[in-house]
Protein backbone atom coordinates (compact mmCIF):
# COMPACT_ATOMS: atom_id res chain seq x y z
CA UNK A 1 0.00 0.00 0.00
CA UNK A 2 1.41 3.21 -0.88
CA UNK A 3 0.44 7.41 0.22
CA UNK A 4 -0.38 9.15 -3.27
CA UNK A 5 -2.07 12.82 -3.61
CA UNK A 6 -3.27 12.56 0.01
CA UNK A 7 -4.77 8.94 -0.94
CA UNK A 8 -4.21 5.58 -1.03
CA UNK A 9 -3.11 3.86 -4.16
CA UNK A 10 -2.58 0.34 -4.40
CA UNK A 11 0.01 -1.55 -6.00
CA UNK A 12 0.13 -5.30 -7.37
CA UNK A 13 3.58 -6.79 -8.37
CA UNK A 14 1.24 -10.11 -10.01
CA UNK A 15 1.54 -11.37 -13.24
CA UNK A 16 -1.29 -9.79 -15.48
CA UNK A 17 -4.56 -11.95 -15.81
CA UNK A 18 -7.95 -10.83 -17.80
CA UNK A 19 -9.80 -8.30 -15.96
CA UNK A 20 -14.08 -7.80 -15.88
CA UNK A 21 -14.41 -4.98 -18.21
CA UNK A 22 -16.10 -1.82 -17.35
CA UNK A 23 -19.52 -1.63 -19.39
CA UNK A 24 -20.73 1.99 -19.60
CA UNK A 25 -24.09 2.99 -18.65
CA UNK A 26 -26.83 4.22 -21.49
CA UNK A 27 -27.80 7.98 -21.24
CA UNK A 28 -29.88 10.10 -23.02
CA UNK A 29 -27.57 13.44 -22.46
CA UNK A 30 -24.08 14.03 -22.97
CA UNK A 31 -22.43 14.38 -19.72
CA UNK A 32 -21.17 18.67 -19.15
CA UNK A 33 -18.24 19.91 -17.01
CA UNK A 34 -14.09 19.68 -17.68
CA UNK A 35 -13.83 16.60 -15.65
CA UNK A 36 -15.36 14.31 -18.65
CA UNK A 37 -13.06 13.32 -21.38
CA UNK A 38 -15.40 11.76 -24.69
CA UNK A 39 -14.32 9.05 -26.97
CA UNK A 40 -16.22 7.82 -30.03
CA UNK A 41 -17.76 4.92 -29.61
CA UNK A 42 -16.30 2.18 -32.06
CA UNK A 43 -18.31 -0.51 -33.67
CA UNK A 44 -16.97 -3.73 -33.02
CA UNK A 45 -15.73 -6.53 -30.51
CA UNK A 46 -14.29 -5.46 -27.08
CA UNK A 47 -11.49 -7.21 -26.58
CA UNK A 48 -8.51 -7.31 -23.69
CA UNK A 49 -4.70 -7.73 -24.69
CA UNK A 50 -3.07 -9.87 -21.50
CA UNK A 51 0.75 -9.07 -22.27
CA UNK A 52 3.47 -11.08 -19.75
CA UNK A 53 6.73 -11.38 -21.58
CA UNK A 54 7.21 -12.74 -24.65
CA UNK A 55 3.57 -14.47 -24.51
CA UNK A 56 0.66 -12.39 -24.99
CA UNK A 57 -3.40 -13.42 -24.75
CA UNK A 58 -6.52 -12.17 -26.04
CA UNK A 59 -9.49 -12.11 -24.57
CA UNK A 60 -13.28 -11.42 -25.50
CA UNK A 61 -15.96 -9.20 -23.24
CA UNK A 62 -16.89 -12.18 -21.35
CA UNK A 63 -13.23 -13.52 -21.21
CA UNK A 64 -13.36 -15.96 -23.51
CA UNK A 65 -9.63 -17.43 -24.33
CA UNK A 66 -9.43 -15.72 -28.20
CA UNK A 67 -6.00 -16.03 -28.92
CA UNK A 68 -5.82 -19.60 -31.47
CA UNK A 69 -8.84 -17.55 -33.21
CA UNK A 70 -6.94 -14.01 -33.45
CA UNK A 71 -3.20 -16.09 -33.74
CA UNK A 72 -2.60 -13.58 -36.46
CA UNK A 73 -3.16 -10.71 -34.97
CA UNK A 74 -1.48 -12.37 -31.51
CA UNK A 75 1.50 -12.68 -33.33
CA UNK A 76 1.51 -9.02 -34.68
CA UNK A 77 -0.03 -7.76 -31.31
CA UNK A 78 3.21 -9.69 -29.18
CA UNK A 79 5.63 -6.92 -30.71
CA UNK A 80 4.28 -4.17 -28.17
CA UNK A 81 6.79 -2.56 -26.24
CA UNK A 82 6.46 -3.91 -22.99
CA UNK A 83 7.28 -6.18 -20.54
CA UNK A 84 3.20 -6.60 -19.32
CA UNK A 85 0.42 -5.50 -19.62
CA UNK A 86 -3.56 -5.80 -19.37
CA UNK A 87 -5.01 -3.58 -22.42
CA UNK A 88 -8.79 -2.68 -22.67
CA UNK A 89 -9.56 -2.36 -26.69
CA UNK A 90 -11.72 -3.09 -29.54
CA UNK A 91 -11.60 -5.23 -32.62
CA UNK A 92 -12.61 -3.44 -35.53
CA UNK A 93 -12.53 -4.06 -38.90
CA UNK A 94 -11.84 -0.62 -41.03
CA UNK A 95 -14.27 0.13 -44.16
CA UNK A 96 -12.96 1.98 -47.62
CA UNK A 97 -14.18 5.45 -46.01
CA UNK A 98 -12.35 4.71 -42.54
CA UNK A 99 -15.09 3.77 -40.02
CA UNK A 100 -15.38 0.58 -38.52
CA UNK A 101 -17.75 -1.98 -40.62
CA UNK A 102 -19.26 -3.99 -37.89
CA UNK A 103 -20.86 -7.03 -40.61
CA UNK A 104 -17.20 -7.12 -42.60
CA UNK A 105 -15.64 -7.91 -39.10
CA UNK A 106 -18.08 -10.67 -38.41
CA UNK A 107 -17.15 -12.52 -42.11
CA UNK A 108 -12.70 -10.86 -41.79
CA UNK A 109 -12.29 -13.17 -38.60
CA UNK A 110 -10.72 -16.18 -40.32
CA UNK A 111 -6.61 -16.19 -40.50
CA UNK A 112 -6.10 -14.80 -43.62
CA UNK A 113 -8.08 -11.99 -43.45
CA UNK A 114 -6.67 -10.78 -39.85
CA UNK A 115 -3.95 -8.88 -41.35
CA UNK A 116 -6.85 -6.05 -42.01
CA UNK A 117 -8.36 -5.82 -38.52
CA UNK A 118 -7.48 -2.41 -36.25
CA UNK A 119 -7.39 -2.83 -32.68
CA UNK A 120 -8.22 0.48 -30.59
CA UNK A 121 -6.74 0.89 -26.82
CA UNK A 122 -8.65 2.89 -24.83
CA UNK A 123 -7.85 2.08 -21.36
CA UNK A 124 -4.58 0.57 -19.66
CA UNK A 125 -5.32 -1.65 -16.33
CA UNK A 126 -2.06 -3.38 -15.98
CA UNK A 127 1.62 -2.03 -17.34
CA UNK A 128 4.88 -3.70 -16.13
CA UNK A 129 3.64 -5.84 -12.83
CA UNK A 130 1.57 -2.52 -11.62
CA UNK A 131 -2.22 -3.20 -11.09
CA UNK A 132 -3.05 0.52 -12.77
CA UNK A 133 -6.74 0.05 -11.84
CA UNK A 134 -7.00 2.35 -8.73
CA UNK A 135 -5.27 5.35 -11.12
CA UNK A 136 -7.12 8.45 -12.36
CA UNK A 137 -8.35 7.69 -16.16
CA UNK A 138 -6.05 10.55 -17.32
CA UNK A 139 -3.08 8.76 -15.94
CA UNK A 140 -3.62 5.93 -17.59
CA UNK A 141 -4.21 7.26 -20.84
CA UNK A 142 -1.00 8.70 -20.84
CA UNK A 143 1.01 5.37 -20.15
CA UNK A 144 -1.52 3.73 -22.67
CA UNK A 145 -0.66 6.74 -25.38
CA UNK A 146 3.16 6.08 -24.59
CA UNK A 147 3.12 2.12 -25.09
CA UNK A 148 0.94 2.72 -28.24
CA UNK A 149 3.58 5.29 -29.70
CA UNK A 150 6.71 3.06 -28.91
CA UNK A 151 5.12 0.05 -29.80
CA UNK A 152 5.73 0.52 -34.03
CA UNK A 153 2.68 -2.43 -34.48
CA UNK A 154 0.93 -1.00 -37.03
CA UNK A 155 -2.67 -2.35 -36.33
CA UNK A 156 -2.72 -1.37 -32.73
CA UNK A 157 -4.24 2.65 -32.20
CA UNK A 158 -5.19 4.63 -29.52
CA UNK A 159 -8.97 6.01 -28.99
CA UNK A 160 -8.06 9.87 -28.96
CA UNK A 161 -9.92 11.80 -26.45
CA UNK A 162 -12.15 15.20 -26.67
CA UNK A 163 -13.11 18.11 -24.99
CA UNK A 164 -16.31 18.93 -26.57
CA UNK A 165 -18.85 15.96 -26.33
CA UNK A 166 -21.49 17.41 -28.52
CA UNK A 167 -19.46 18.31 -31.13
CA UNK A 168 -17.61 14.47 -31.19
CA UNK A 169 -21.42 13.45 -31.57
CA UNK A 170 -22.20 15.53 -34.36
CA UNK A 171 -19.11 13.66 -36.09
CA UNK A 172 -19.85 10.16 -35.14
CA UNK A 173 -23.86 10.82 -36.28
CA UNK A 174 -22.13 12.13 -39.62
CA UNK A 175 -19.87 9.51 -40.00
CA UNK A 176 -22.68 6.58 -39.08
CA UNK A 177 -20.62 5.48 -35.76
CA UNK A 178 -22.23 3.72 -32.78
CA UNK A 179 -21.93 6.84 -30.58
CA UNK A 180 -19.54 8.11 -28.21
CA UNK A 181 -18.43 7.11 -24.77
CA UNK A 182 -17.98 10.23 -21.91
CA UNK A 183 -15.69 8.96 -18.75
CA UNK A 184 -14.74 10.59 -15.62
CA UNK A 185 -10.98 11.39 -16.17
CA UNK A 186 -10.60 11.42 -12.57
CA UNK A 187 -12.16 8.11 -11.83
CA UNK A 188 -10.43 4.74 -11.48
CA UNK A 189 -10.86 1.34 -13.35
CA UNK A 190 -14.32 -0.55 -11.72
CA UNK A 191 -15.33 -4.00 -13.50
CA UNK A 192 -18.90 -4.36 -14.53
CA UNK A 193 -21.39 -1.41 -15.27
CA UNK A 194 -20.35 2.25 -14.25
CA UNK A 195 -21.84 5.70 -14.36
CA UNK A 196 -18.47 6.98 -14.74
CA UNK A 197 -18.49 5.82 -17.97
CA UNK A 198 -21.70 6.89 -20.27
CA UNK A 199 -22.56 5.94 -23.06
CA UNK A 200 -24.57 8.16 -25.30
CA UNK A 201 -26.22 6.46 -28.56
CA UNK A 202 -26.70 8.13 -32.16
CA UNK A 203 -29.99 8.44 -33.08
CA UNK A 204 -29.77 6.76 -35.92
CA UNK A 205 -28.19 3.59 -35.23
CA UNK A 206 -29.88 3.17 -31.53
CA UNK A 207 -31.96 0.48 -32.66
CA UNK A 208 -29.83 -1.71 -33.91
CA UNK A 209 -26.45 -1.23 -32.25
CA UNK A 210 -25.45 -4.56 -34.37
CA UNK A 211 -21.67 -5.06 -32.65
CA UNK A 212 -23.32 -6.04 -28.90
CA UNK A 213 -25.05 -9.43 -30.03
CA UNK A 214 -21.54 -11.19 -31.01
CA UNK A 215 -19.35 -9.36 -28.53
CA UNK A 216 -18.82 -12.44 -26.40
Amino acid sequence: MLAHGGGLRYTSRVPPKFVRPCIPTTAKAIPQGDDWLHEPKLDGYRLQIVKDGPGLRLYSRSGYDWTKRLASLAEALARIHCRSAVIDCELVFPAADGGPDFYRLQSAMGPDRQHEHAVFAFDLLHHNGEDLRFLPLIDRRLQLSEIVARSNVPCLHLVWGFDDGAKLLKVAERHGLEGIVSKRQASAYRSGPSRNWVKIKNRAVAGGEPGAVAAV
